[in-house]
C-alpha cells in the first residue's frame, strides 16, 4: 500500500483512477482547483486539495503528505483553448508541471506517471497507426506543452534518478467527460442525442480519431505504476474511426432523432489520428478491453442516467 498524489483527481479520467487505487487500498490525496473538476467526482476516501498546480502551497502539500507516488492528470486539456492563448497553456501545462516536479525530487517521490497524449503529440502522422518511433511534431500548442512536459521528465529522471512513465492517451471518453466543453466529442454528442437536439460536426467528419474507453485509460496507469520501464507509451486501441462513423453508431445505439448539422473545419485540429500501442503491450502487458461498441454503450446508458435526474 502507497500514499499516492493525484492532481486532477476530480476530473474525469483523474477520478476514475482515483477510484481504481482505493479500490487497490492506496492512501490517495487529491489536488484538483476545480476549474473543469467537480466535487461530486471525488471519492470520500480521498484526502482534497483545493489548490492550483501552480501554486506555491503545492510544496507545503508534499512536505505534510510524504507521499510515494504522483500521477500528474490535471492540465488544461482543451486544444483549442491552447491556440487561442497558448499563453495560458504553457502557464498551466509547462509551469504547473514543473512545479510538481520540483517538489517530486525535493521530498523524494519514487515514480511519476503523467497523462500526456498520443493524440496530439504526432501532429499530422506520416503512418497510421503512429508508433513511439514516429516524429513528433505537434500543430497546437496543447500538444507541444505535452512533448515539453516528457522531455522535463527525461531531464528528471538523467540528473535526479525519478522513473516515469508517460502515457500518451488517445481520445479518451466515458462516464464524467464534461459535455458542456469544447472538447470530448463523445460526451457532447451523448448529450445531444438523447436529448434529441442537432448535432455539430465540424468539417466535412472524415477526420479520424482513435477513442479510448476510460478504464482503458484507467488500466493502463496502473501498469504504468507496478512496471520497472521508463519511457513514454501510446495508450490507444490502434484503429481509426470517422466523426461520421462515431455520429451515425451513437445515433443508431441511443435511438435518437438528432440531425447532424455540418460547420466549417477549425483550425489547429488534425485531419487523422490513431496510435500504434505494441510497445505498451510488450513492455507494460497492456491491451485495451473494451472495444467502441461496447465503451459507447456504457457511456450512453451514464448520460441517459444522469439526464433523467
Amino acid at each position: 500500500m502507497a500514499k499516492i498524489l493525484v492532481t486532477g483527481g476530480a476530473g474525469f479520467i483523474g477520478s476514475h483512477l482515483v477510484d481504481a487505487l482505493i479500490a487497490k487500498k492506496h492512501k490517495v490525496v487529491v489536488i484538483d482547483n476545480l476549474s473543469t473538476g467537480f466535487k461530486s467526482n471525488l471519492n470520500p476516501k480521498a484526502k482534497f486539495y483545493q489548490v492550483d498546480i501552480c501554486s506555491a502551497v503545492i510544496d507545503k502539500i508534499f512536505q505534510k503528505e510524504k507521499l510515494d507516488y504522483l500521477f500528474h492528470y490535471a492540465a488544461q486539456v482543451d486544444v483549442r483553448k491552447s491556440l487561442q492563448n497558448p499563453i495560458l497553456d504553457v502557464e498551466v501545462n509547462i509551469s504547473g508541471s514543473l512545479n510538481l516536479f520540483r517538489s517530486c525530487q525535493k521530498h523524494r517521490v519514487k515514480k511519476i506517471i503523467f497523462a500526456s497524449t498520443g493524440g496530439a503529440i504526432y501532429g499530422e502522422p506520416d503512418f497510421i497507426p503512429a508508433n513511439e518511433r514516429h516524429v513528433e511534431m505537434p500543430i497546437s500548442p496543447y500538444g507541444v506543452a505535452k512533448l515539453s512536459v516528457e522531455k522535463y521528465l527525461h531531464f528528471y529522471k538523467e540528473i535526479y534518478k525519478i522513473p516515469y512513465v508517460a502515457v500518451r492517451y488517445s481520445n479518451v471518453y466515458g462516464p464524467r467527460q464534461n459535455p458542456k466543453g469544447d472538447s470530448g466529442v463523445v460526451a457532447i454528442f451523448s448529450e445531444k442525442l438523447l436529448e434529441d437536439k442537432p448535432v455539430t460536426i465540424y468539417g466535412d467528419g472524415k477526420q479520424t480519431r482513435d477513442y479510448l474507453y476510460v478504464m482503458d485509460a484507467v488500466s493502463a496507469a496502473l501498469k504504468a505504476l507496478n512496471s520497472k520501464a521508463s519511457w513514454a507509451f501510446n495508450i490507444g486501441t490502434g484503429k481509426e474511426t470517422t466523426v461520421n462513423q462515431l455520429y451515425r453508431l451513437m445515433k443508431s445505439r441511443s435511438g435518437s432523432k438528432s440531425k447532424a448539422i455540418y460547420a466549417p473545419f477549425r483550425a489547429g485540429e488534425q485531419r487523422r489520428s490513431c496510435i500504434d500501442y505494441t510497445k505498451a503491450r510488450n513492455f507494460l502487458g497492456w491491451k485495451p478491453a473494451f472495444n467502441l461498441e461496447s465503451g459507447l454503450n456504457l457511456t450512453l446508458k451514464y448520460y441517459a442516467e444522469k439526464i433523467k435526474k
